[in-house]
């Protein structure tokens, strides 16, 4: 009887051996290396690193919204819309005008903070700046713009490299080659980028940091170059404005 059960030992060995190679070659295979790629890149180290960073960023905001005069913060709300753009102006033109001096810090802060953690409805913020203070909102668009674009690069600097080499690896590839061979006239070529939609600016905040593009050279071309694009921001916000109130007036 010490036969078979030797025989069937052997067979379950070789079974559980043969398991063991086709799984080796399944991971080597290229379906399991694509497989392995695709896997979230970031580490829980940098995980910890971003959420700490989120956690400062956001108690700091809290606590400036806290040192604000006492309003209706249910009208308060980040404009998602043209209509709730008009809204929310109607709602803290008086609150503006009382309060100038903190309604400026939480709209700073405020605009500082979606811009480095890539929330999207900046391009209503800049609206508001416009419906709120005319021409003289450039500055502030312009201002909060390169604050965060600046905090992005940062954060980037800090974690982003396997995010970015993760979500868009050609189109680092491809700004990684481009930026070499301009190294003598790398202000001009970022100015270009800023200007023109050749790249999403999302996109020039994180990956700068990575393909090591000094940050002087990335201030300077995010402050002039976010200047045409803020004055058409903030026109198209007047315009509207400036015609309901007309129609308002008769």
């Amino acid at each position: 009887m010490a036969a078979p059960r030797n025989v069937l030992r052997d067979e379950e060995s070789a079974a559980a051996a043969l398991l063991n190679n086709s799984s080796k070659e399944d991971d080597d295979s290229p379906t399991g290396k694509r497989l392995k790629s695709e896997r979230f890149p970031v580490s829980r180290w940098e995980l910890a690193a971003f959420f700490g960073v989120f956690l400062i960023f956001s108690t700091g905001l809290f606590c400036i919204y806290l040192t604000m005069p006492a309003t209706e913060y249910g009208k308060l709300k980040i404009p998602r819309s043209i209509s709730d753009l008009r809204l929310l102006k109607d709602n803290i033109a008086t609150y503006a005008s009382d309060y100038p001096t903190q309604f400026i810090l939480g709209y700073c802060s405020t605009y500082i903070f979606m811009q480095t953690f890539m929330i999207p409805g900046t391009i209503f913020m800049s609206l508001l700046a416009g419906a709120l203070f005319g021409v003289k909102g450039v500055f502030l668009v312009v201002f909060n713009a390169t604050a965060g674009a600046c905090s992005c690069f940062f954060l980037s600097k800090l974690i982003g490299r396997p995010l970015v080499s993760w979500l868009w690896p050609d189109k680092l590839r491809f700004f990684q080659a481009e930026i070499a061979k301009r190294r003598d006239k790398l202000l001009n070529y970022m100015l270009f980028l800023r200007i023109t939609p050749t790249l999403p600016n999302l996109f020039i905040n994180l990956a700068s940091p990575i393909v090591d593009i000094p940050f002087h050279v990335f201030f300077l071309a995010t402050f002039v170059g976010l200047i045409p694009a803020s004055y058409i921001t903030v026109k198209v916000s007047i315009l509207p404005c400036t015609s309901i109130n007309s129609l308002r007036s008769l």
